[in-house]
């Protein structure tokens, strides 16, 4: 069952949305929210970036990063809502890993304070989030996901403490198994994740963070080879009965590629991949998700397969290709957290290029002659979107961010992913493509 959209100026369905974060995500979720119900939405943001700075849609209130500043400025909110004479409940969503945890776990507090909190419960949000602990769950499942070695620093502070021996090839790839266990953590050269050339590379990693006081878990992977046009994303909503209502899945063209944003898609096609689709319904279903969740897939062109690499309790930075695809999230959203409708499942199936870099930048980073066809076809034919571009919130100031945004980006990719180094991750892909017996199951 679905509801019609409201379309802006229309009134909503009684709700207030509440956003915490500050990213291009949490604009675009405003956005989707703003086109469905006509509606505002309140951001409780740590700084008042690009993204949102000057935006007709957002009404921003600043907040310290601490747990108790977060909550407490929640509150805030909610009791400056009451004090205006507003009963509605306040729908909340986050974007960032670390933040949803501190949500999840004052459930609560922020309950009795007017919220409604569309999140699994921390427990299984903790497992999930932990990379080890959901290659675990796709293992059980018997999904695809790359080969793993987790190394733990529970005790390594202790003398005796050795790191578990890699025993695939390298170059690996390294990274926390939880986001959240590794937000704190500080020593010079800190990236989100870690490509190793050498064992030597490695050794000093963990040098680093065992010196740092890291105390988690560190995965280290199989690099399968390939450019970024062999990931996939796929976002799902799974309603309060657990059941999977909303699904959408993209082909990435580019990845962000600086140390803060590695592995962030800045440009991907909406089309609908049954098989990842499934897999992470399974997923969601088998562990009794609740609420949004964003899987990294890979396609290895070694075998055909589709492996998975993590789950994210959220909806995703790049949520706005949901809406893009035909399916806006906040419509499955709001029916089941507030309506309490229970709705078919739908899937976005609208092609369409969501992109936040420029066309002219991707058509020289997508090297596949019929991808970068596709690519172009989109863009002519007016089927692409830029989640910025708003024009029901096109200020001059805001026109002159995404102006001054799109030029940062060729900037960047400029110094962090020069072409060269694409074309070796190209040629690498072909190579390993060519090689393999059959086309395999991932290219149906």
């Amino acid at each position: 069952m679905t509801s019609s959209p409201a379309g802006p100026g229309a009134a909503g369905p009684g709700f207030h949305p509440v956003i915490v974060g500050s990213d291009i995500g949490v604009y675009g979720l405003a956005r989707s929210f703003h086109e469905q119900y006509g509606l505002r939405t309140t951001v409780v943001a740590f700084a008042e970036p690009g993204p949102i700075a000057h935006s007709q849609l957002i009404d921003t209130v600043l907040s310290g990063t601490a747990p108790a500043e977060i909550v407490a400025t929640l509150e805030q909110v909610a009791t400056g809502r009451r004090a205006a004479g507003h009963r509605e409940p306040l729908v909340l969503q986050s974007n960032m890993d670390w933040v949803v945890r501190i949500l999840a776990h004052h459930r609560t507090v922020l309950e009795t304070a007017g919220f409604v909190l569309p999140y699994a419960d921390v427990d299984l949000i903790d497992r999930i989030c932990d990379k080890a602990e959901f290659s675990a769950v796709c293992t059980e499942l018997g999904i695809p996901t790359p080969e793993t070695v987790i190394q733990d620093f529970a005790t390594a502070e202790d003398d005796g403490w050795r790191p578990e021996p890699v025993t695939f090839d390298y170059p690996v790839i390294a990274k926390p198994a939880s986001s959240a266990d590794y937000h704190d953590v500080r020593f010079a050269g800190k990236k989100k994740i870690y490509e190793i050339a050498t064992p030597e590379e490695l050794d000093q990693l963990w040098r680093s963070l065992r010196g740092a006081g890291f105390r988690g878990r560190f995965l280290v992977q199989e690099m399968i080879p390939g450019d970024d046009t062999q990931m996939r994303s796929v976002t799902t909503y799974s309603d309060t009965s657990g059941r999977v209502t909303l699904r959408c899945s993209a082909r990435v063209l580019l990845e962000e590629r600086t140390p803060a944003a590695r592995g962030n898609p800045s440009a991907m096609i909406v089309e609908p991949v049954t098989e990842i689709l499934d897999a992470a319904q399974r997923i969601c279903e088998h562990t009794g998700w609740r609420g949004f969740a964003n899987f990294d897939v890979k396609l290895d062109p070694r075998d055909g397969v589709y492996k998975f690499f993590e789950q994210n309790p959220r909806i995703g930075r790049n949520n706005y290709y949901l809406t893009a695809g035909g399916q806006n999230p906040t419509e499955v959203l709001v029916d089941d957290v507030i309506l309490g409708q229970r709705r078919e499942l739908v899937t976005a199936r609208r092609e369409v290029l969501y992109a936040v870099v420029p066309q002219g930048l991707l058509r020289r980073y997508v090297l596949d002659d019929g991808l970068r066809a596709r690519v172009v076809g989109l863009m002519r034919t007016g089927r692409s979107v830029h989640p910025l571009r708003y024009a029901a919130d096109a200020s001059p100031r805001r026109r002159l961010y995404v102006l001054t945004a799109l030029v940062n980006h060729v900037r960047k990719y400029r110094r962090y992913y020069p072409l060269s180094a694409l074309r070796a991750n190209f040629a690498a892909a072909q190579a390993a493509t060519a090689a393999r017996p059959s086309a395999g199951r991932g290219n149906r």
